[in-house]
């Protein structure tokens, strides 16, 4: 599952299918559904856009579990964050996954890229093409995400303006959006977070579910369509283990989607 996909220009070609997943943030059970449901759907590559391993959950299983399966991956900002940072600068969500895993296990999170080209045309990151720890799609108002202006997303694209298909983590909002002569840009959602991480009352206000969530890029002849899953999994165990190593508001979120 780890080699490039080559795709081609000719339309009689089978559809080629990428899965792609970001921001488990530690939730080994809805990475392992999320897996599990890709393969059943007969995907050609799964990529992985990152925040792997920070949360109060199963970090260092998590990031076992990622090594076994050997997906294309990117860095994200609080993969970056583990190593960069001391633990007293940290969250205590980050703090717990620091002090979880080895050193050795952080070294390999920092050490990942911080973009891929997984296919021809396609460019994958965790936030925009030169910043992990920034939306590319979203901004904050008021505590809250909202959709970014055209001209700021076409801003924070840069050079990635010439691709044909820029994926995208960090928010944990499923997306699907074209930049008029762009790229089609597509975020996945989290695969084991419902409530973006940074910001813990971005849930607060809004109806979600605890569903794990992925998305499935096909593309036929020249055309892209983009298919959203989201995945039943066994939220309530992660809220118990959430709850057990001392993080409730993680626990709700995990069993709510959103956070009070």
């Amino acid at each position: 599952m780890n080699r490039k996909v080559h795709l081609h220009d000719r339309p009689q070609e089978r559809p080629i299918r990428l899965a792609v997943i970001s921001d488990i943030h530690a939730n080994l059970l809805a990475l392992e559904a999320v897996i599990a449901d890709i393969r059943t759907r007969g995907a050609d590559a799964t990529i992985n856009l990152g925040d792997n391993v920070a949360g109060p959950l199963w970090p260092r299983e998590t990031t076992e579990c990622l090594d076994a399966l050997g997906l294309p991956m990117v860095r994200g900002n609080h993969d970056r964050w583990l190593l960069d940072h001391d633990a007293a600068s940290l969250s205590a969500t980050d703090r717990f996954a620091r002090a979880a895993l080895t050193l050795e296990q952080r070294h390999a999170q920092h050490a990942l890229p911080a973009f891929i080209e997984p296919a021809e045309g396609v460019l994958a990151v965790h936030g925009t093409p030169t910043d992990d720890s920034a939306f590319l799609t979203e901004e904050i108002h008021l505590d809250r995400l909202i959709p970014a202006p055209r001209q700021l997303i076409v801003q924070r694209l840069g050079a990635a303006l010439s691709r044909q298909v820029v994926l995208c983590g960090h928010s944990h909002r499923q997306n699907l959006m074209q930049v008029p002569g762009g790229p089609l840009i597509l975020n996945p959602g989290s695969v084991g977070c419902p409530v973006f991480a940074d910001v813990p009352s971005s849930g607060g206000l809004e109806l979600r579910s605890p569903h794990a969530r992925y998305a499935i890029l096909t593309r036929r002849g020249t055309r892209w369509s983009a298919e959203f899953l989201a995945v039943d999994y066994d939220w309530d165990q992660a809220a118990v283990r959430a709850r057990a190593m001392g993080f409730a508001h993680w626990a709700e979120a995990l069993v709510t989607g959103a956070v009070s």
